[in-house]
């Protein structure tokens, strides 16, 4: 008997009535581990209507009293930390190491939102203007006092992708519920389990009935949840394409939005780098994750005589990932997603072979596992610079590498692309990683750093193509976004 995933609503799970579900797997045996409902709006509705009810009380609850809820939270996260990073390993396919890098992370995430009493905190300026006295009979000015308050701004959602299944939740919903939000999430269906778990935790560290509710679903769901009256802001994190989607749809219904989409991030190898640092820096960021998050370095662009180092380097580094379950001792690299992505990353490969890429290391060719949705490292060196390997997101362990000549080639390869989230540089010159630093045209900088990933307390800053909004989420931003800045003139007689 396969089990249904249940949506979380006012408090507690409720059983879907979907007439469309989702086959979740664990992608490393083929195995279904639960039926995902995809099609049931009334429950996006009843989340909605139980958030917008859950409003007022919890905005008018103190920030000190919110964040508790959060303390404990994190406390319960911690104690529960094993279980979720099986959960991660076993829905999503990640590495021991990756699941448990995917779960700390979250937490410092619950971390910063517990700030919220200081992060909220607004600007007060006594005695701005004097204002004439509204009586004849007194002349003195009477003194005007403004300040700028920040409050919240009602019903959030966060729809949420597969590749960071605990993490990238948390980015979104401790915040805005620390600032007296309250929100709906719907998770990718790919882990809905993850999320699932992840939700029920936070109502075991007390959070009120209808503060935060989950949804399950596909596109009539999303797209019932951008276009609800009682929504008031949008966060997404997911592919270009999908990105631009729930951008033009929510802002163009009135709400605030952020989306953090793909990417084709670029690393730099100068000559004068330091060996031992590039090529780690090059396989975790190609690699890790199976390739599949959006600070995956993905192009390598080798300037001078780099190559003559380089290849022979990265060739037997690659060869030495053990490919697996992700919960196996010795495993390095665990599945793709599903049997869909294995097929597009193939074909991905086998576009740089048509494009006349020189295939250096053929991942299809790797003893792999049998029943899961594997595909081992692949290297291809030479790569056109205008080919669909250079330029396109392919999500998957696939490393592709250029030449040229100079540092000004390599910086305006970063400037062909329509992507801005991360540009990596590995060298000794100060001159150089400055440059490169000013002109590289990305939001997140890497200087001999394979995957420049904020911390929680910085914005993750894409550009171009790799963001659609003007307030990025975590740090400051995140602080903004859930907010409303008010503005309070006074003067007393």
């Amino acid at each position: 008997m396969i089990n249904t995933v249940e949506h979380f609503i006012d408090g507690k799970r409720v059983t879907p009535s979907s007439s469309t579900t989702f086959a979740d797997i664990n992608p490393a045996t083929g195995e279904v581990l639960a039926e995902v409902g995809m099609d049931e709006v009334a429950a996006a509705e009843a989340a909605v209507q139980s958030s917008a009810n859950a409003f007022r009380g919890w905005s008018e609850t103190p920030v000190g009293d919110r964040c508790q809820v959060l303390f404990r939270y994190k406390e319960l996260l911690e104690q529960h930390f094993d279980e979720l990073t099986q959960m991660i390993v076993d829905e999503h396919g990640k590495t021991i190491a990756e699941a448990r890098g995917d779960v700390r992370r979250g937490i410092d995430c619950v971390e910063y939102a517990c700030g919220a009493p200081s992060l909220m905190m607004g600007r007060t300026l006594p005695r701005i203007a004097v204002s004439t006295s509204f009586s004849r009979e007194r002349e003195e000015g009477i003194p005007l006092d403004s300040s700028l308050e920040r409050v919240p701004i009602g019903v959030c959602v966060g729809v949420t992708p597969f590749n960071f299944p605990i993490m990238v939740p948390l980015w979104m919903w401790p915040m805005a519920v620390a600032c007296g939000n309250t929100f709906v999430l719907k998770p990718s269906e790919k882990v809905s389990l993850c999320a699932l778990r992840e939700v029920e935790l936070a109502y075991e560290a007390g959070l009120p009935s209808g503060v935060l509710n989950m949804v399950t679903g596909g596109p009539d769901v999303v797209n019932h949840l951008l276009t609800h009256n009682d929504v008031k802001a949008v966060s997404f994190v997911g592919s270009t394409a999908v990105a631009k989607h729930v951008y033009m749809t929510a802002s163009v219904a009135g709400k605030r939005v952020q989306c953090m989409a793909g990417a084709k991030n670029t690393m730099i190898i100068m000559p004068d780098a330091n060996q031992d640092a590039a090529i780690d820096g090059v396989i975790s960021s190609s690699m890790g994750n199976t390739g599949q998050r959006c600070l995956a370095g993905s192009v390598a662009v080798l300037v001078g005589d780099a190559p003559d180092w380089f290849i022979p380097q990265i060739v037997e580094a690659a060869k030495k990932i053990s490919v697996s379950k992700g919960d196996v001792s010795g495993c390095t690299m665990g599945p793709l997603i599903d049997d869909a992505s294995v097929q597009r990353v193939n074909k991905a490969i086998e576009g740089g072979i048509e494009a006349g890429a020189d295939l250096l290391l053929d991942g299809r060719e790797t003893i792999l596992p049998e029943g899961g949705s594997f595909v081992g490292p692949t290297l291809f060196d030479n790569v056109p610079h205008d080919s669909a390997l250079a330029m396109e997101e392919i999500f998957g362990p696939v490393l592709s590498i250029l030449r040229v000549d100079s540092l000004d080639d390599a910086i305006a390869v970063t400037h062909r692309s329509p992507y801005g989230n991360m540009a990596v540089m590995f060298t000794d010159s100060g001159y150089a990683a400055n440059k490169f630093k000013d002109t590289a045209g990305a939001g997140m900088i890497g200087i001999n750093v394979g995957v420049p990933a904020p911390m929680a307390v910085f914005p993750f800053c894409g550009w171009k193509d790799s963001f659609f909004g003007t307030l990025h989420s975590n740090g400051e931003d995140s602080v903004r976004f859930y907010t409303e800045g008010r503005i309070l003139v006074s003067r007393w007689f």
